[in-house]
């Protein structure tokens, strides 16, 4: 054999026959000024494009299968201080979710758009300049000192009127029963609460005391001490979703406690049917927010049958698509 066919035998080893799709992007020469259409072909493009076509699978079947299938939603906090929220006041308004679970800032900056707005700035923006200002950076947003201030000022009542019934009623308060209560009183259409409030919602906050929310109740416990809040009411709540579930669907913006919290409950079912995963981490430091599908699978966290996807993205970018492509088009398609 020549030195020559050596060569060309190891470069070009002969090939199997491949059974998949081929790769194929959309053309626009072809495009009507219906973004549905270049959204349908993501599944075909690669890389991220696919797990997002996958994730538009998963969900529609999420949605086919409602009457038997509870979705689960989780973010953190950013997603809320972000754009994103109208897209979870969107879902909460039209009861597309069964139930919710963010972290206490997920939760209070809700309520404090509700009394003042968030506003863009820049990554790039010094942390110094801004504390001497009464500003705090979120990413590339801003939110005014103020707009806590506002908030201890609508909430600090609030607590004082939960404390009291507390002592009358003899009411267990759970950080759910707290969430519920709020968006009861917030009143506004613009909430995410108060829509999961209006549907019967519950939204599940396992760190309620790690944000401003914790620090209203930590300053409220010396003016008008008192006050209870059960954790161990809503563990078994949340757990007692999932068991009771038929079918469970996940659908996770982020990493930290929001994920594992949706993730542990679906253990006591033996793993959800479904799940996606939205976020930007890793798994090589070993981190919960970073693993794939496949590690909870290892738990028994998502079934083993399941279908799962996690795209690597900031969820800004992919999530109001995700929206758009199924909970919007299924919410239409029952309308009509």
């Amino acid at each position: 054999m020549s030195e020559l066919t050596k060569a060309q035998e190891a470069v070009l080893v002969k090939s199997e026959n491949i059974d998949s799709e081929i790769v194929s992007g959309y053309d626009f020469n072809n495009f009507s000024g219906d973004y549905s259409e270049v959204f349908s072909s993501y599944y075909r493009t690669g890389f991220q494009a696919t797990s997002l076509g996958k994730a538009f699978d998963i969900t529609t079947k999420m949605l086919n299968d409602r009457e038997k299938c509870k979705i689960f939603l989780g973010y953190t906090s950013n997603m809320i201080s972000s754009g994103l929220r109208e897209q979870f006041r969107y879902l909460a308004e039209h009861k597309m979710v069964d139930c919710i679970v963010t972290t206490a800032g997920g939760i209070e900056e809700d309520f404090i758009k509700c009394l003042a707005p968030t506003y863009l700035g820049d990554f790039s923006l010094d942390g110094k300049s801004l504390r001497q200002k009464g500003q705090n950076r979120i990413g590339n947003l801003l939110v005014p000192n103020d707009n806590y201030c506002k908030f201890e000022d609508w909430l600090t009542p609030i607590l004082d009127e939960m404390l009291e019934l507390q002592k009358k009623e003899n009411i267990n308060w759970t950080p759910s029963k707290l969430i519920n209560f709020l968006g009861k009183k917030i009143n506004n259409l613009e909430s995410v609460y108060y829509w999961a409030y209006k549907n019967d919602i519950p939204v599940f906050c396992p760190a309620i005391t790690d944000g401003s929310l914790g620090d209203m109740i930590y300053f409220h416990t010396y003016k008008n001490p008192g006050l209870v809040i059960d954790v161990v009411e809503d563990i078994r709540r949340i757990n007692s979703m999932a068991v009771k579930a038929e079918k469970t669907g996940m659908i996770i913006l982020g990493g930290g406690v929001v994920k594992h919290h949706i993730c542990n409950a679906n253990l006591m079912r033996n793993g959800a049917d479904y799940a996606v995963y939205i976020n930007t981490g890793q798994e090589f430091d070993g981190s919960d927010a970073g693993a794939r599908p496949d590690e909870a699978v290892s738990w028994g966290k998502i079934k083993g049958d399941a279908e799962s996807v996690k795209i690597y993205s900031d969820a800004t970018l992919v999530f109001p698509i995700l929206v758009g492509e199924t909970f919007h088009k299924h919410i239409k398609l029952n309308k009509k």
